[in-house]
């Protein structure tokens, strides 16, 4: 799950914990494939994900997992300064750029954050945002294996987001796939306090999705909720949630 849904998951809680099961969300078309993914992966998690993040984060100084966190995010900033170009905002994609060198070069590959320091404020962006951005209704929720909660649209744009990851460039596929595992297993390590707080939720699964079309709604529309319809074009009957993307 990308780190954004930490914050609509830890906004949702408390009223998620007293809620009952949904009725069918026309947003989710595919519930029963998507909830037997869902067990899947959550078997997964917790067999192999969440215990080796839970080490990694136990073992590890937290300079050193300030320093991986910031790796990875310097690693990514390429997708969002693409896709801030693509959208429509110069400005934005210069100042990020700007950004991106001055941690990579001042920062040693990214590991230290003197962008921050200098003022430079930090973005994120995919190519799923930016065809929300022009228009492109999310589509029908899905989880994805191993990767959680999106959509048909925000699925696409994972594929085009691929193009511009300096990680699918490495010559060699033992170095891009370790790469990829391991940021992984950071982005995990980063939403164990999260994750853990759905112990005490009724439904996970709608608890999860709810919260990744919440977030999506407002990463698409930069937090400007009320600029778009939040069902993205999908007619929802008036007594289920607000749709969330």
């Amino acid at each position: 799950m990308p780190l954004r849904l930490a914050v609509a998951l830890a906004t949702l809680l408390l009223a998620a914990c007293t809620s009952q099961p949904l009725k069918p969300d026309q947003r989710d078309p595919l519930e029963k494939l998507n909830r037997s993914m869902y067990t899947l992966n959550d078997g997964l998690d917790r067999a192999i994900a969440r215990p080796v993040a839970r080490t990694y984060r136990r073992i590890t100084p937290a300079i050193v997992q300030t320093g991986v966190s910031n790796f990875w995010s310097n690693v990514n900033y390429p997708t969002t300064i693409v896709n801030e170009f693509l959208q429509g905002k110069p400005r934005a994609g210069l100042s990020d750029l700007a950004r991106f060198l001055l941690n990579t070069v001042a920062g040693v590959g990214g590991l230290l954050d003197p962008a921050t320091a200098a003022g430079l404020d930090r973005n994120d962006e995919d190519f799923g945002q930016t065809l929300g951005k022009w228009g492109v209704p999310a589509g029908p929720y899905l989880m994805l294996p191993l990767l959680g909660p999106s959509s048909i649209r925000d699925g696409t744009g994972r594929i085009a987001d691929r193009y511009s990851d300096p990680v699918n460039y490495l010559e060699h596929w033992e170095w891009r796939y370790g790469l990829d595992g391991f940021r992984l297993l950071e982005r995990r390590a980063r939403l164990l306090p999260v994750t853990d707080t759905l112990q005490d939720v009724y439904d996970p699964y709608a608890f999860i999705r709810n919260a990744y079309f919440q977030q999506r709604d407002y990463a698409v529309h930069d937090g400007n909720v009320d600029a778009a319809p939040a069902d993205e074009g999908l007619d929802l009957p008036d007594d289920d949630p607000a749709p969330q993307d």
